[in-house]
């Protein structure tokens, strides 16, 4: 058996390793007794949840508030009651993210646990990271959706205008003439967009964030030229109220949003009128405010929610894939902006877009 003295210097000892591991540590790490009594704590402690060297020997129930997380002291208790680490990442009051291991601290003579100690490493940056990373996973996938989406009406003009060669030969100039602009204009549309595809993929980050100061009517302009075809055959009639001629945004964003709100305003058209629509820009504090009003079928309210569903589609008679006011959600949501819905069926249907004013409120990241 160990005498008295051998025992106390063997304690002695212990503490002093101990002692010497928690002054050299760069970790904050707190060493708290089964009676959930504050024993030791690393300088990196101290200096990370405002710790002092009166703090050792206090309950952690009068100085829990300094870690800036609420249920430090029940993890605790529950390696202490199991024996068991615990593993966690946890969110401070401050907005830190910490990698929080509690360890149970153990008596190797009769296999008790007579503490715990607590490590904490930062891995804010990491998180930070890792939402970037789904953020652009995100804004890949919604890239992807709407280039698969705007091809759609290009490529069925092409394939209308080469079925009409086949039947009308040659015959008619004019038809021929008419003909083959809605094939060149269908085959730069595509072009375009294959185009942009490419310069996204080269150049990181294009597609996410590009923001720059655009001409709101050039926009509409592009816009009305790709669906010139569905604007002439449906005898929509389009007027607008600009009072704001300059944005900044991007300009594939932009373009996509007017896109597909002008395209469903004339898609979703009363089979009893030509379609009738409004398109405006005003100010509004720190949005910008896009409206487009038709008078088309309309929507139930019942439905005002599921038609920004990827895939949903308001009849199945009708052509579509059912992800445009998906994608135009995706855009201006991800963009810092929101949407509304105003529509009764049989009265048409408004769509309210609230893009960030970026003069007012700077793009930090979208």
């Amino acid at each position: 058996m160990q005498s008295n003295t051998e025992v106390i210097k063997s304690l002695t000892e212990q503490n002093d390793e101990l002692e010497n591991y928690f002054r050299n540590t760069i970790i904050p790490q707190l060493f708290v007794d089964a009676s959930l009594i504050l024993r030791k704590f690393t300088p990196p402690a101290m200096k990370q949840f405002s710790l002092s060297n009166v703090d050792i020997d206090r309950p952690m129930a009068e100085i829990h508030d300094n870690f800036r997380y609420p249920s430090i002291i029940e993890n605790i208790q529950t390696v202490i009651d199991s024996n068991e680490i615990l593993e966690k990442e946890i969110q401070t009051t401050d907005l830190r993210w910490y990698q929080m291991n509690i360890i149970p601290y153990i008596q190797k003579e009769n296999n008790q646990t007579n503490g715990v100690i607590i490590t904490f490493v930062e891995i804010t940056f990491r998180i930070r990271d890792l939402k970037e990373q789904e953020k652009l996973i995100s804004d890949h996938e919604t890239l992807l959706d709407t280039l698969s989406h705007d091809i759609k009406n290009p490529l069925g003009n092409l394939i209308l205008a080469i079925d009409e060669f086949k039947t009308s030969g040659l015959e008619n100039q004019e038809s021929f003439d008419t003909l083959l602009g809605i094939v060149e204009r269908a085959l730069g549309k595509i072009q375009d967009l294959i185009e942009d595809l490419s310069e996204s993929r080269a150049k990181e980050h294009k597609y996410k964030s590009h923001a720059e100061l655009l001409n709101f009517e050039h926009i509409l302009e592009d816009v009305r030229l790709t669906l010139n075809e569905d604007i002439r055959t449906s005898g929509a009639i389009i007027k607008t109220d600009i009072q704001i001629s300059e944005i900044t945004f991007s300009r594939r964003k932009l373009r996509s949003i007017i896109y597909n709100l002008l395209n469903n305003a004339i898609k979703y058209r009363s089979p009893e009128k030509s379609p009738a629509i409004t398109i405006s820009i005003i100010p509004d504090d720190e949005y910008i405010v896009i409206s487009i009003t038709d008078n088309g079928i309309g929507i139930d309210e019942s439905k005002h929610e599921a038609v920004f569903s990827k895939y949903y589609r308001l009849d199945n008679s009708l052509e579509g894939s059912g992800i445009g006011l998906y994608l135009v959600k995706e855009l201006v949501v991800n963009s810092g902006g929101k949407i509304l819905l105003e529509s009764e069926p049989g009265k048409g249907t408004t769509i309210r877009v609230f893009l960030k004013d970026l003069v007012k409120t700077p793009l930090l990241s979208s």
